[in-house]
């Protein structure tokens, strides 16, 4: 039997075979049509052609091919067309209108071959021979793809990162070189760019993953650069295997984990011992007090200095614990601030009969200068209390003679109220190189020309956290052998 040659070439042509009336609407769709535009025969039957396959940018050659093959009865070209998925491709595409006896147009026939893949190795030619030497000489491994997502040009650190030979990546779809999971998302991506090509800097798109050619996948950063040539915009994608940085960063993440326990840990250990250590520590400083008042009986001179060495020794590793439960509670989030109107007057007079008998001691001045009406603060109370008294104290601790000054002020600057607090002495003075240090944790700073004090070293840098909390900061100037300055600013 004589094949039915007229069948075999619509039903199993590989082109697409299209029937449409003059003004575009679908009305046949050859199966080779379905496999080259990804729409069923019933998907495309009574469509407009222009609306299924022709990109937005294209419209306007569509209808004048339409308009030329109606005047002329037959066109040939070579343009860009759309996939169902969005993919687009190139195709070879031939125009024929049909007539009737009148010679009035019934419909068009359109054969349309998908030639993408010829089309970018064509393209690749050109590339490769005006873009190599460049290409070649960057770090990077680069890959060249045009405007339908086909590689037109790989250097040699591409064709090593994916272990491919670069006759099997040119004219491949980039998407090859992607894991399955991210290609669908990626053709739609990819078209979005081409509609707006701009510059993409190294790491700035979502998270990717490369795959060899041996099927094992690889993380990377990548960057864009639209290219102008004469075949076109192409981009050109810089691609960095960011492995062994991703090894590190779940290193550290693991280990942050386990810092984060270790901190937990920790926090819930100062919480419990909280009263074991500070309990037996208060029961000893009472009762040393207890009998450097001769309650019990008198005491010789040893006694009482051995007495006052168990009490100053046991009220530095008192406030030591203080400071440390102080400082956990601050960096696990703890600290519970009790904003109210406080009187700054009634704070510094406070801390002014706290601290002047040790000024006195020394032979300093303790003086607080204020304004003659008092300042009401919305503040938390204790924590400003604290950090005054940390300041002050420090000053007293390291100045031999002369005066500690308090000073409180308010101002007001761009509409907003200033309280100012002034903590001045005339020590011997913080060297520039030990300024930066003075609020990190546990630095004891050696006095310039003094002698070494005792001390936590975690005064200053609890007073600068309690001033975060309370929506303020310390500022500190010095001169060495003149004294120094540390100003609280609150809001308020």
């Amino acid at each position: 039997m004589k094949p039915d040659f007229e069948s075999l070439l619509l039903e199993k042509s590989p082109d697409a075979l299209i029937a449409c009336t003059p003004e575009g609407k679908v009305l046949y769709w050859s199966p080779g049509a379905e496999g080259v535009f990804g729409y069923a025969s019933a998907e495309a039957m009574n469509h407009l052609l222009s609306d299924l396959i022709v990109p937005p940018d294209e419209i306007e050659e569509e209808r004048r091919i339409l308009s030329e093959t109606l005047s002329t009865d037959l066109v040939t070209y070579e343009s860009l067309r759309r996939r169902k998925d969005g993919a687009l491709i190139y195709i070879d595409a031939s125009c024929k209108a049909i007539r009737d006896a009148t010679g009035a147009a019934q419909f068009i026939l359109l054969n349309k071959k998908d030639v993408t893949h010829l089309k970018a190795l064509r393209d690749s030619k050109l590339i490769e021979a005006r873009f190599r030497d460049l290409l070649e000489s960057l770090p990077d491994a680069i890959l060249m793809v045009n405007v339908t997502g086909r590689i037109v040009s790989v250097n040699g650190q591409a064709q090593r990162l994916f272990s491919y030979e670069q006759k099997d990546l040119l004219g491949k779809p980039v998407e090859a070189l992607l894991p399955q999971r991210f290609r669908g998302a990626h053709i739609t991506h990819r078209s979005d760019y081409f509609a707006q090509p701009r510059t993409r800097a190294m790491g700035a798109g979502a998270e990717l993953y490369g795959l060899r050619q041996d099927g094992s996948e690889f993380p990377v950063e990548i960057s864009l650069s639209p290219l102008q040539t004469d075949e076109g915009t192409m981009v050109m994608s810089a691609i960095r295997d960011i492995t062994d940085r991703k090894r590190v960063e779940q290193i550290l993440q693991e280990k942050n984990v386990e810092l984060a326990k270790a901190n937990l840990a920790k926090d819930r250990f100062l919480a419990t011992m909280s009263h074991e250590l500070r309990t037996p520590l208060n029961a000893v400083i009472g009762f040393t007090g207890t009998l450097l008042m001769k309650l019990p009986g008198p005491l010789n001179a040893d006694q009482e200095k051995q007495l006052r060495t168990v009490q100053s020794s046991a009220r530095h590793l008192l406030s030591l614990i203080n400071d440390l439960l102080d400082l956990a509670k601050i960096e696990s989030g703890k600290v519970t601030l009790h904003p109210e109107p406080v009187s700054c007057r009634a704070v510094l007079q406070e801390i002014a009969a706290s601290l002047r008998p040790l000024a006195d001691n020394k032979g300093l001045t303790f003086e607080v200068l204020a304004p003659v009406d008092d300042h009401v603060l919305q503040t938390d109370r204790r924590s400003l209390t604290q950090i005054l008294l940390n300041l002050c104290n420090n000053a007293i601790k390291f100045t031999e003679s002369g005066k500690v000054t308090v000073e409180l002020s308010v101002s007001q600057i761009e509409d907003d109220n200033w309280t100012t607090f002034k903590v001045v002495d005339t020590g011997v003075g913080i060297r520039p190189e030990d300024q930066v240090k003075l609020f990190q944790a546990f630095e004891r700073i050696e006095p310039a020309g003094g002698r070494r004090q005792e001390g936590t070293g975690l005064g200053l840098h609890l007073s600068e956290k309690l001033a975060n909390l309370l929506g303020g900061r310390i500022d500190v100037e010095s001169n060495v052998g003149k004294g120094t300055t540390f100003t609280l600013r609150l809001s308020g």
